[in-house]
């Protein structure tokens, strides 16, 4: 059992069906010795010049000849390769192993080496992960105690493994041009085999078929055969560890003048056009496995640029750049790209980052990397609906993302016979087309630099023109131009305020709502469309041939927007299919319409556009439908976006869509703030209650204590808050004891505290006004709430706890359970941290509100005004615990104040590079300040985290506790949870490691930290049942995490196949019968991971919700079954499997829904994917017994991590947002944009009754009084955005006529008056 238990389970399946015997050479041995040689190798350079050494030698070699048997390393995967690979390895007399750095594969190659070890004559493994260096054995020379025992080597290669970088296979390329030379003179026998060991690392870095072949040779002679060899060795041909190349050269260059002398004396080339820098790897020159590197760089040539190739024979890579790009200080390139396909620094093994950044920071040029295929054929990637290989997309998309790098274009394919790379010329064609661009940039003065600006309007209407998250488009844009035409810009006919230039692009923000005229900018022929359009053909499938019914006049295809001189703002059209039922149901999405190809064919073909800049979170080009990633030239977003740079705005707590951004449509990101957040606060009859409260609090010990408690009661009932705190008494407190009115009281109090401190961004941020330092007062609270014990920092009320000698754990689980005491401890504990952040803020804010230095003399003959507060409140705090704490907030504070937004784009204009920088919750993780930065996500492998791991397990056991609760005590034997990607990368993994707690399995890290393995916990650990789950993954987060997706469909499938009692393992109990119902094996039956079809998004329900386009919520749920039922197999991970039976059988035994919010700025009706996500009517509808599932949220967004109902956390929603004049008043302000987002958040509370039935109707009947009953509020909204005003009032009529909302009929009425009043207006006829 406990062996069964101890399972683990790593990255399974294959991207690649090559059958590696085609690497195989099987010699005729006629009377020779036969030496038989196993390679193993991350990519495949090395396979053609092994081969040609194996047969030159076989063909003139007398004594001996060789059998080769090679395999890349991600070919292991496949069960038959890998069966072979050991029987291989068996028979072999010669081992060899190099870049060995994905864990699982890792592993496999050591179960299959380390057995026969003993047997091999010779086990070289060149750099990889230390279990698979330790199978090294050469004669006396072993690296078995790599890591574990004193040797001098084994000590090198231990210290250079635990640097930072690339340095340690660096540092190995040095020694092993010395170290051979001194033990040559060495007498023992160790010493000479070291040497040998050396020798062999130096013909292997030569990698030409004439060292391989020597390589061999000198091998086969010292360590396999009995009698020397009659054949001459040559010492290893060296190349140059750092050079220049040029496929014309004569020789490689180590000196940039003797190659600059060389490239000019040629008079073929241009001698004014930009100079390209090209970063290579030194293995594909040296195995002449240099095809693609020759296509590039004729490519570039032909086109009238300079090249100067580099390269390094290590993996630091920075080091070629600081010796060739740059002369006398001033930098010699226009641009650079990376044809390595790796991180600058360290390429597949440990990356320095840091290092990287300040290299490309120096050179200050666009820097592209570019991707050979590595483990598929070029077949192989093309037929994938996937694209690139998931490890693939870690190693050379993710890790390169943290340097910086842009656009991750393919470059090259491999021959599935040779192994050779080859060059796809279209795809170098955009990479060269795409880094000439970037590179027009820089040379073009910016008065004849022309910018196109994409606006969206989503969903489509005049009312949400402009419309992104926490963004004022139309204010950010006027800054923009403003700035722009300072510096120089052309910028022609611009108005003298935002609200005018809205009115300018959307022609009169009060026309004809039927009319799709915007402002119209361009009426395109037909002919010149289909002229300049050359993809145009295949859009007929979805739209028929043009010019369709969209974007059009019937003869004209149109373009809407408006030109202010060299800048032009233009509204990108929508998907086109927003309103159709039918084709919302289609399981994958339709191509782009006639009338979106000719939006970008008029920016790049027919205004001439330098760049296009998408304004702001988010588009839909990024969302088109293609590969997942490494995109074809017949994937839409690659066609939309030619050869424009493309620059796009994006919010910094999104890293997830932006990175999609980046990846599918090449965008170089740069991120915005979100608004200054602000604490809810209490209104209204909250406020009172507040104040009975504090009457209670003073009079409790006397005689009006009871009626004061009734009083609370009933205010409680007036606000609604009897849902959220059940059982209240009936003007009957006179029955209970003192003790029980404090816990009646205290859980009121405890709920007005969690509304009153919810943190909410008011406003829509602008482009270029950063938050003053008084807005970034409730930010800079939060941030010191939390405690960072990676950086060593506790949070304040953990110190405050500290100094009472409690536990601020226990304080909040007080709280939670109503213990008065404790709420009141909580609330003082919280006012006590505003206070003290406040006076940081205050001391140092100047009288103009800007933020000053501080003086450390003045500091230091005085006691910090922060902790003079707290010892008056009565808080004797540890001085050491806060002094960090406030350095670090004192730093915060700097980098939220600052303004590099503006500063970023403006550069990004001019072709400079952008310092790269991670999204997420700036509360979270600060580092995502100041914004401006090119946004990155992070290494996929590098989640879950052991903190994650630890927070997931709180979250999950107080997620199963409140569901026992009230399930009389049962456990649930699935849940179906829903994964984001934002969410993962802002919490580094939580949600996927509550998936795992579930379950009941622990991720294992590597020796690198990165984590491809999984292990059952053992159910005596674990404590409970193991929960069956069905988890939903997003389009995004299936993009971002297909590891992850992996490692939890082989978790799963783990469970469901140990023999373990079926009341403990509810994954095998479900899987068990769901075999026998479907006829399926327990393994395919185990299918739990679903996501939409590959390069599809989201189940269209928030589309068909926004637009109204919906008959009933079997429509929704059928759209939610057709999309989102789309399998993941661990077994065959190259494709997305539609299984709808397996789905809906898994779905019937969900006892509970489950999601996660991950950031305090984003909650369930600010945006529409989480109901678009939320499966809990389905569930319903599914299951035999007709039960509605119980719906949980985890909120994570404070250090007192909570799980709520969705009806609960829905509540709470409304009044801190929807219904809160601090929300909305922060909303008017921005005008005809903020009135768009009160509407946005009353259709997704819509969404939410539609998927789930969880809103209270006082939640809409409150929406009524607040908007509609307000004479001056309605005319308010009607005079800023007539259109959304109508949109509010329309849905407000939906939601009755759906049977969401009962009122009264006198509200009915007045609503379709008003309706009608409004749409006169809008008509412009009129009342």
């Amino acid at each position: 059992m406990e062996a069964d238990v101890s399972m683990v389970a790593g990255m399974g399946g294959t991207y690649t069906k090559v059958d590696s015997s085609i690497r195989r050479i099987v010699p005729e041995a006629a009377g020779r010795k036969v030496v038989k040689v196993v390679y193993v190798v991350l990519e495949a350079q090395y396979q053609s010049s092994l081969t040609a050494a194996a047969k030159k030698l076989n063909a003139e070699n007398a004594e001996v000849c060789f059998e080769l048997c090679g395999y890349l390393v991600e070919e292991l995967r496949d069960p038959v390769n890998y069966e072979q690979f050991k029987q291989d390895c068996a028979e072999a007399n010669i081992f060899l192993g190099s870049l060995i750095f994905i864990e699982d594969l890792a592993q496999k190659v050591v179960e299959a080496v380390e057995p026969v070890r003993d047997q091999l004559d010779v086990a070289l493994v060149f750099p990889s992960m230390p279990e698979v260096m330790r199978l090294n054995k050469l004669g006396g020379f072993t690296m078995a105690n790599l890591g574990q025992s004193k040797s001098a080597i084994g000590d090198f290669m231990k210290k250079k493994k635990e640097e930072q970088g690339a340095s340690f296979q660096d540092a190995m390329l040095k020694i092993v041009r010395t170290l051979p030379k001194i033990l040559k003179y060495l007498p023992n026998d160790k010493a000479q085999d070291a040497r040998n060991f050396m020798l062999s690392f130096q013909y292997w870095l030569g990698g030409s078929s004439d060292n391989l072949q020597n390589f061999l040779v000198m091998l086969t002679d010292r360590y396999v055969v009995d009698e020397p060899l009659n054949t001459e060795i040559a010492d290893p041909v060296e190349y140059p560890d750092l050079g220049i190349w040029h496929p014309l050269a004569p020789n490689m260059f180590t000196d940039a003048t003797a190659y600059s002398k060389w490239n000019n004396s040629r008079p073929e080339l241009a001698k004014d056009g930009p100079t390209i820098g090209l970063v290579l790897q030194r293995s594909h020159l040296v195995s002449k496995d240099d095809a693609h590197y020759v296509s590039v760089v004729q490519e570039f040539e032909s086109r009238g640029c300079k090249v100067i190739p580099v390269f390094a024979g290590g993996l630091d890579f920075s080091v070629c750049i600081n010796e060739y790009f740059f002369s006398a200080g001033q930098c010699l390139v226009d641009g650079v790209v990376s044809l390595t396909g790796f991180a600058l620094v360290g390429g597949p093994a440990r990356q320095d980052h840091p290092k990287a950044v300040e290299t490309l920071a120096k050179l200050n040029r666009p820097y592209m990397v570019a991707l050979p295929l590595v483990f598929q054929t070029t077949e192989e990637w093309k037929e994938s609906s996937l694209g690139l290989h998931p490890v693939q997309v870690a190693l050379q998309i993710a890790i390169p993302e943290l340097d910086g790098a842009i656009e991750p274009v393919v470059m090259s394919g491999r021959d599935s016979n040779t192994g050779k790379a080859h060059a796809l010329q279209d795809r170098t064609e955009t990479i060269v087309g795409r880094m000439m661009k970037w590179t027009k940039l820089r040379t073009t003065p910016k008065k004849d630099k022309k910018l196109a600006v994409a606006i969206f309007s989503f969903p489509p209407d005049k009312g949400n023109v402009g419309s992104a998250a926490y963004l004022d488009v139309f204010g950010s844009l006027f800054e923009l131009a403003k700035e722009m035409k300072r510096e120089g810009y052309t910028i022609d006919g611009l108005p003298e305020t935002s609200r005018e230039m809205l009115e300018m692009v959307v022609n009169d923000s009060e026309a004809k709502y039927a009319s799709p005229e915007l402002n119209v900018a361009y009426r395109m022929p037909l002919p010149e469309y289909e002229e300049l359009t050359p993809y145009q053909d295949r859009l007929h499938e979805s739209w028929g041939p043009p010019p369709g019914n969209l974007n059009t006049d019937g003869k004209n295809m149109l373009v809407y927007g408006k030109q202010f001189g060299n800048l032009f703002v233009g509204v990108q059209p929508t998907f086109g299919y927003e309103g159709d039922p039918m084709r919302l149901l289609f399981s994958k999405s339709a191509s782009p319409h006639h009338g979106y190809a000719a939006f970008y064919t008029y920016l790049e073909h027919i205004w001439g556009a330098d760049a296009v800049l998408h304004f702001g979170t988010h588009g839909s080009t990024e969302f088109m439908p293609g590969k997942q990633m490494g995109m074809a030239d017949t994937c839409y977003p690659d066609s939309l976006m030619g050869t424009l740079p493309n620059l796009y705005y994006y919010a910094a707590n999104n890293p997830s869509e932006a990175t999609i951004a980046k990846r599918r449509s090449y965008a170089a990101t740069i991120s915005y703030l979100t608004p200054p957040a602000e604490n809810a606060g209490l209104y209204k009859g909250l406020g009172e209650l507040r104040e009975l409260i504090s009457s209670y609090q003073q009079l409790k010990d006397t005689a009006r204590a009871t009626s004061i408690v009734d009083a609370i009661a009933d205010k409680a009932r007036i606000c609604n808050l009897d849902k959220d705190v059940p059982n209240l008494p009936d003007g009957n407190s006179a029955d209970l004891s003192a003790e029980e009115k404090d816990t009646v009281v205290g859980k009121i109090y405890a709920k007005l505290m969690e509304i009153e401190s919810r943190l909410l961004p008011c406003g829509l941020h602008v482009i270029g006004k950063p938050p003053s330092a008084e807005e970034a007062i409730a930010t800079l609270v939060n941030i010191a709430s939390l405690d960072r014990e990676d950086d060593g920092i506790k949070g304040l009320p953990t110190i405050i706890a500290e100094s009472l000698g409690r536990n601020i754990q226990d304080i909040y689980a007080g709280n939670d359970a109503g213990v008065l005491a404790d709420v009141e401890l909580n609330q003082e504990v919280t006012e006590a941290v505003r206070g003290a952040v406040r006076s940081l803020v205050a001391d140092r804010t100047d009288k103009e509100g800007r933020i000053s230095k501080p003086n450390p003399a003045l500091d230091f003959f005085r006691k910090a005004p922060w902790l003079k507060l707290l010892n008056e409140a009565g808080y004797k705090v540890n001085e050491d615990d806060v002094k960090p704490l406030f350095e670090y907030l004192e730093f915060c504070l700097q980098q939220v104040c600052a303004d590099k937004e503006m500063e970023s784009m403006l550069a990004a204009l001019e072709g400079d590079y952008i310092l790269p920088g991670p999204g997420g919750d700036p509360i979270r993780n600060p580092d995502v300040l100041p914004t401006g930065k090119n946004l990155h996500a992070l290494d996929p492998q590098a989640i879950p985290t052991m903190a994650a791991v630890s927070s997931a397990k709180v979250v999950v056991d107080r997620l199963i506790e409140a569901q026992k609760q009230e399930n009389d005590g049962k456990y649930p034997e699935t849940i179906a949870v829903v994964l984001w990607g934002t969410d993962n990368i802002k919490t580094y993994g939580e949600s996927l490691a509550q998936v795992m707690w579930m379950v009941g399995v622990r991720p294992l890290p590597d020796a690198l930290g990165r984590v491809n393995k999984v292990q059952l916990i053992p159910l005596e650990e674990l404590g409970r049942p193991r929960i069956d789950v069905v988890v939903n993954c997003s389009g995004v987060f299936r993009d971002l995490f297909v590891n992850q997706m992996n490692l939890l469909d082989q978790a799963i499938k783990l469970a469901a196949e140990v023999d373990e009692p079926l009341d403990m393992n509810y994954v095998r109990k479900h899987a068990l019968d769901q075999a026998e119902e479907l006829g399926v094996s327990v393994r395919q039956a185990a299918t739990r991971v679903f996501s939409n079809a590959s390069g599809s998004y989201s189940s269209n329900v928030n589309l068909a919700v926004e637009n109204q386009s919906w008959e009933d919520e079997k429509q929704l749920q059928d759209m939610y079954v057709s999309r989102k039922s789309f399998a993941f197999n661990s077994d065959n991970p190259g494709m997305m499997e539609a299984n709808k039976e397996v789905f809906e059988s898994s779905l019937q035994t969900a006892d509970a829904t489950f999601q996660n919010l991950d950031s305090a700025e984003i909650s369930l009706t600010d945006v529409s994917h989480y109901f678009d996500s939320d499966p809990t009517n389905l569930v319903q509808s599914l299951r035999k017994d007709g039960k509605k599932p119980s719906s949980y949220i985890a909120d994570t967004t404070t250090a007192n991590a909570q799980v709520r109902t969705l009806s609960e956390t829905v509540r709470l929603d409304a009044r801190t947002k929807l219904l809160n004049p601090k929300w909305y008043e922060g909303m008017l302000n921005s005008g005809y944009e903020g009135v768009r987002e009160i509407d946005k958040r009353l259709t997704n509370t819509l969404g939410w009754s539609a998927t789930s039935g969880s809103v209270d109707n006082w939640v809409y009947e409150d929406v009524n009084t607040t908007f509609i009953d307000d004479k001056e509020m309605q005319q308010r909204l009607m005079d800023l955005n007539p259109s959304s005003f109508r949109k509010m009032v329309s849905t407000l009529l939906e939601v009755n006529s759906r049977g969401y909302w009962e009122t009264s009929e006198e509200n009915i009425n007045r609503l379709k008056e008003l309706y009608q009043e409004v749409e006169n207006k809008i008509e412009g006829v009129e009342a």
